[in-house]
């Protein structure tokens, strides 16, 4: 080992320097030699993209000058989050190694290039409270993309869109507490695509958009959740930060395909697009459909709650997948076929986490909601 490769590993094993300094991602492989910080591969490749601020390097293939060197001893991870990080807003969605490059690509611009957080910033775009701009919406019939108006507004709490730039009347107003965003580039084809969940008399409704920008569509997933923050901290007042961010925005825990009969249970096993959104079990034809066809509650176990591997003895199985599961609510049974081992494994692992999970008031409140509606 070299004298170079030897002083880059002890400082390596300074606290905070065994992870990506920008998605956490563990084993960092690169480094940026004028910002002070240890990143990972898929990091380097947007650092490399603003080379006036983040000269990368290899840490294994490249040549390292003692003055960098001793750039990187006197700075390192710990060191550059306290500049770059020291004041990130609750409500900002600071992305992991599982996100999104748009994601990535904008939180690590927001730290080093336009440095939004380098101190306390009144003047972020997510805070102001409105937001008004055109978004492609994807048509619901034709699955065409279209330019349309969406603005949101803090003090109404909605999200509005209008199908023409100066219509008088919006096409939906959608209440900001009922919203999930999350980042779907497969479903919506475009690297940029959002998918927009939210409740409309009681059922879920899904918009998709995308906007060519990266910067711009960032800038309204944050600002949605600033605007969701606020409403929180009116509904519930004295409650912590800590408390409050996991119910802003939250990505799927899995989303894939498996097929299911219905409540005869006499019916052909139908393939069927499912999204598992915490206790909600929404499915749908297509991944892109507006609404869901249908929805299963799940609750704790001790409520009469259960999954287990398998269909019941003598169910009639004419789909082509083999591999079943059986959800067991109070009100009747839910039957799903799998095309593999391990995604059925998978998709048990995740009903049984939820079903493990201590519910919460709201959570009592959505379930009997469900009840009165089915």
């Amino acid at each position: 080992m070299s004298v170079n490769e030897r002083a880059l590993k002890e400082i390596l094993q300074k606290p905070g320097n065994d992870a990506c300094a920008d998605c956490g991602a563990p084993d960092p492989g690169w480094g940026s030699c004028s910002l002070g910080v240890f990143i990972c591969l898929a990091c380097s490749g947007i650092h490399r993209n603003i080379p006036e601020i983040s000269k990368v390097k290899s840490l294994r293939l490249a040549h390292w000058e003692d003055h960098e060197l001793q750039f990187m001893a006197e700075h390192g991870n710990e060191l550059m989050k306290k500049k770059y990080e020291a004041a990130v807003p609750v409500y900002y969605y600071k992305p992991t190694h599982k996100d999104y490059q748009v994601l990535r690509e904008q939180w690590i611009r927001a730290k080093y290039e336009r440095k939004e957080f380098c101190e306390p910033n009144n003047g972020l775009a997510y805070e102001e409270g409105t937001r008004d701009g055109m978004l492609m919406k994807r048509g619901r019939d034709n699955g065409q993309f279209l330019s349309r108006r969406f603005t949101l507004s803090e003090t109404e709490g909605t999200l509005k869109y209008f199908t023409k730039y100066d219509a008088k009347e919006p096409k939906a107003v959608i209440k900001v507490d009922t919203i999930n965003a999350t980042f779907q580039p497969e479903k919506t084809g475009n690297p940029n695509g959002l998918q927009i969940t939210f409740l409309k008399d009681y059922s879920t409704r899904n918009i998709f958009v995308y906007h060519d920008n990266g910067k711009e569509i960032v800038d309204w997933f944050n600002s949605i959740r600033a605007v969701q923050l606020h409403y929180l901290k009116v509904a519930f007042p004295g409650a912590a930060d800590a408390e409050l961010v996991p119910k802003l925005t939250r990505n799927f825990l899995k989303e894939g395909y498996m097929e299911k009969t219905g409540p005869r249970q006499t019916e052909g096993f139908k393939k069927r697009w499912f999204t598992l959104d915490h206790r909600r079990l929404m499915y749908f034809k297509d991944p892109v459909d507006a609404f869901a066809k249908g929805e299963v509650f799940l609750g704790n176990m001790d409520h009469g709650y259960s999954v287990f591997p398998g269909l019941p003895e003598g169910t009639h199985c004419n789909g082509v997948w083999q591999y079943g599961i059986t959800i067991v609510t109070p009100e009747r049974s839910f039957l799903f076929t799998c095309e593999t081992e391990i995604d059925q494994q998978d998709w048990l692992k995740h009903f049984q986490d939820v079903m493990s999970a201590q519910m919460s008031p709201q959570e009592f409140t959505m379930e009997a909601m469900f009840k009165h509606r089915h």
